[in-house]
């Protein structure tokens, strides 16, 4: 793609968005279930503020890792994460 740029904040902050969009929807999870799941391991986020920090990628390490421990995300492809970057027009060369 040629109009592609360097990774920015926002550009990592739309791969964790839709990583945990895809994997939600995947497995048919809606905000309030894993609301529900993270208090089973200690975490209080209600839907309406996990659907916030989500849809911005606004999360920290901890939070992003909760989560994909609760949704029983068995692995992350690095050849996904590179298409989504693609997708988001992400010159991503220097990761490869």
């Amino acid at each position: 793609m040629e109009n592609e740029t360097k990774p920015s904040m926002n550009s990592w902050r739309e791969l964790a968005s839709r990583i945990i969009k895809f994997e939600m929807a995947k497995r048919g999870v809606k905000y309030s279930d894993l609301s529900d799941r993270l208090a089973r391991i200690g975490t209080q986020q209600s839907a309406d503020n996990l659907r916030n920090k989500i849809n911005k990628g606004i999360l920290g390490a901890d939070l992003f890792l909760q989560i994909i421990l609760v949704l029983n995300v068995r692995k992350l492809a690095r050849e996904e994460l590179m298409d989504i970057l693609h997708d988001l027009g992400v010159d991503h060369s220097d990761l490869e």
